[in-house]
């Protein structure tokens, strides 16, 4: 890893998002409006701290959304009745990248420790 990715993250995830927001934009305008309203949630909500898995599941959200539109299915079809849940079912499939896992895992770890120090 090069000084510059140290402070940046890895080039190569930077590199894979570009080229999703090139297919995001691609999209037919039913298909490029759903995926920026996901898109948009996905980055708040999701609390996804990791590069690799961010770009895994972007890119997989780009694949979904080209299938459909190459298909014809509509967008509602997609997403169903609920699309905040089915923005939370599709980044329950991402949650190793989410910054609250690390935190539970420190919050785990600092009970054990805890507890070891009482004994």
């Amino acid at each position: 890893m090069s000084w510059i990715e140290k402070l940046t993250g890895p080039l190569d995830d930077k590199k894979a998002y570009r080229r999703y927001k090139e297919r995001a934009k691609a999209l037919p305008a039913p298909y490029r409006t759903a995926v920026d309203g996901l898109d948009r949630y996905i980055m708040y909500a999701g609390g996804i701290s990791d590069g690799t898995t961010l770009v895994r599941m972007v890119d997989d959200l780009a694949t979904l959304f080209e299938t459909a539109a190459a298909d014809g299915t509509p967008v509602r079809d997609i997403v169903g009745d609920d699309p905040v849940a089915f923005a939370e079912d599709f980044l329950s499939t991402y949650r190793d990248g989410q910054w609250i896992k690390k935190e539970r895992t420190r919050l785990a770890e600092a009970i054990d420790r805890a507890e070891r120090e009482q004994s």
